[in-house]
Formats: C-alpha cells, sequence, structure tokens
C-alpha cells in the first residue's frame, strides 16, 4: 500500500515546530525530531502523516529520548485533525503528569503514552476523546500511575468505541467484580484487554468472554474463574 499525503499547509507545520521547540529531547538519540526543518514539507518529516489537504493526522515521537515534559507544547494540543498519537517510551521524568490537554485533541483514535514515565492520577475531566479506538497508557509496575478517583468505571464511560485497552502496571482501584462490570457496561466493542499487574481480584464478568485477547498475568484470584467460563471466541489469553 502506497500512503499518499498532501502539501503540509503552514499552519501546521508552525504547530509542529512550536511543539519541537518546546520539548526537551536528547539530540543524539532522537531518530525524528532531530530531523524535523523548517525548509521542508513537514509531511515529509519522520514521525509524521498528513492527509490530503495537508493535515497532520499522525504523529509517532515513541523512544525520541524526550525527557522533559509536554505540558507547555501548546503546538501539539493544536493540532485539532490529530487521529493517532504515539509518545511511548520516552522519559517523562520528574513527577509528570498525564496532560488534560490531551482531551483537546477530539478527533483522537488512537492513543499511546505507555512506559513514558508518567504519574499521578489518570486526568478524566474532559470526556471529549469519544472517537477511541486503541488507548495504551501502560506503565512499569509501582512507576506510580494510577486510576482511582476518578476510576476505572469514569474513564471507559465514553469510550464506546474502543476496542483495545492497555492499562498494565496502573493501580486500579477496584472492589470484587466492579472493574469487569465496568468494562462490559461501557464498552460494547472491546476485543482486547491487558491488565496485568493492577492490583486487581474479584471474578471476572461473564461478559468478557467475547474478548480476542485478555492479559492477566499476576492476577492470581482470577485463575479460578476463568476455569468456569467458556471463551468461545478466546484467541488469546495470556499469563505473563
Amino acid at each position: 500500500m502506497i500512503l499518499v499525503s498532501g502539501q503540509c499547509q503552514s499552519d501546521q507545520q508552525s504547530l509542529l515546530l512550536q511543539l519541537k521547540n518546546s520539548l526537551i529531547f536528547n539530540s543524539t538519540l532522537s531518530l525524528r525530531l532531530v530531523q524535523w526543518n523548517q525548509s521542508m514539507d513537514c509531511c515529509t518529516w519522520s514521525g509524521v502523516d498528513c492527509d490530503m489537504a495537508g493535515h497532520v493526522i499522525g504523529l509517532d515521537l515513541s523512544e525520541e529520548a524526550i525527557y522533559g515534559g509536554i505540558d507547555n507544547s501548546t503546538g501539539l494540543f493544536t493540532l485539532r485533525h490529530l487521529r493517532s498519537l504515539n509518545l511511548a517510551f520516552n522519559l517523562f521524568v520528574g513527577a509528570q503528569n498525564i496532560p488534560s490537554r490531551l482531551a483537546n485533541l477530539t478527533n483522537l483514535t488512537y492513543l499511546n503514552l505507555s512506559y513514558a514515565y508518567f504519574v499521578g492520577q489518570i486526568p478524566i475531566e474532559n470526556p471529549s476523546m469519544t472517537r477511541l479506538v486503541t488507548l495504551d497508557l501502560s506503565c512499569y509496575q509501582d512507576a506510580g500511575l494510577q486510576l482511582e478517583n476518578p476510576n476505572l468505571k469514569v474513564l471507559v464511560q465514553n469510550f464506546t468505541e474502543l476496542r483495545k485497552l492497555y492499562l498494565d502496571g496502573v493501580n486500579i482501584s477496584s472492589h470484587e467484580n466492579e472493574w469487569g462490570q465496568a468494562l462490559s457496561s461501557s464498552l460494547p466493542n472491546l476485543q482486547v484487554l491487558s491488565l496485568s499487574n493492577c492490583y486487581l481480584s474479584g471474578p471476572i464478568h461473564s461478559s468478557l468472554a467475547a474478548l480476542q485477547a485478555f492479559n492477566h498475568s499476576q492476577s492470581f484470584v482470577w485463575m479460578a474463574m476463568i476455569c468456569h467460563l467458556q471463551f468461545q471466541n478466546f484467541f488469546q489469553i495470556f499469563q505473563v
């Protein structure tokens, strides 16, 4: 398949350059940001995808050795046409919370913030990213990322299009089977679920048997419950 994009619009290029200038990253390790140059069409920049109209719709800055925060990255939060954003495996250290301004990106269908050293409560103030299909907020175990107040139920209640959800390592506050009920009632299209090392317990909700893949490693209480469910559509059940 050959992907065709239009010529980058000037305002989109300006926003990307604002983003680059607002980030702190190691230029010797960067493979994408270090190559961004205003003399070139931004739709040809590494890590950038555009539509035919020249709007930036995809941004992949994973493993770019970014070690500062993105709270002040106004250029990023103004990319209104963005559909895919990948910031995984960076170093947002120093008590960096996930910016609530990401909710400005209402056209996102793919969001990956995994293993980027974000900490604190996952923000749910603005439930506007209703088009999300894939959400990955996985983190290293005991990294300090949590989903407690608001909880998992509040996070997913507006993500009715979500098909893939990865929350490995996130400290989720839930009692018994509340987490299963929250997922089954709010995510009718969910196919892939990964909740390893989330400190969850209790039975698995029967409606989750329709999942195609489920990662539940280090969730020992669930093991006995899995034997009693008929996962007719399960292609993969992970027990790492």
